[in-house]
């Protein structure tokens, strides 16, 4: 009988893949997207039954009545989304994706659209909607790949003042007008 010359056996350079939970959170990652729904609809419901409005000037239905419904609807589908993650539903891609995924993201239009969107942010208020929209149309046009440099600021003017023109003057909802405050 021979005797073992390492009484401590190597373990096995191939052990069998155990389920750690970053694996498991990787493959259930639609769980995210509930938990997600989920501090949304608390945070719509929690600014909606904050809301100082007083019920008998609008009668009983008032301006929470809309952000409640949508934040029980949030937590209604942030449970029944994870109860089906839970129970091994899985989201199917769609068949028209023509995302590639091995390609790496184009982080030159996020940025550009990013730009925009916080220059809208930082600029409505000293130049109005209507100044301030343009800039945002043809901003989002140019950064989506658009070189239309006649076409697309006149475009994003016209669908800048008729924005303005709806929401202002059609809905009620003043929109701030800036310099072109007395000429719209």
């Amino acid at each position: 009988m021979t005797a073992n010359p390492n009484p401590n056996p190597s373990p096995d350079p191939n052990p069998s893949p155990s389920p750690s939970v970053k694996n498991w959170l990787r493959e259930r990652s639609e769980l995210g997207v509930g938990v997600l729904l989920f501090l949304l609809g608390v945070l719509v419901l929690t600014d909606a039954l904050t809301l100082d409005a007083d019920v008998t000037g609008r009668g009983p239905v008032g301006p929470a009545t809309v952000p409640l419904v949508v934040g029980c609807g949030l937590l209604v589908v942030a449970v029944l989304l994870t109860v089906d993650v839970l129970r091994g539903g899985r989201g199917e891609a769609e068949a028209g994706e023509d995302v590639d995924l091995t390609e790496p993201a184009d982080w030159r239009t996020v940025l550009l659209l990013a730009g925009v969107f916080l220059a809208f942010a930082v600029l409505i208020g000293p130049l109005g909607f209507p100044v301030a929209g343009a800039l945002l149309f043809w901003g989002a046009a140019y950064a989506l790949g658009s070189r239309h440099l006649h076409r697309d600021p006149l475009i994003a003017a016209a669908l800048s003042l008729f924005t303005y023109g709806v929401f202002d003057k059609l809905l009620g909802v003043p929109l701030p007008g800036g310099p072109l405050m007395g000429v719209i």
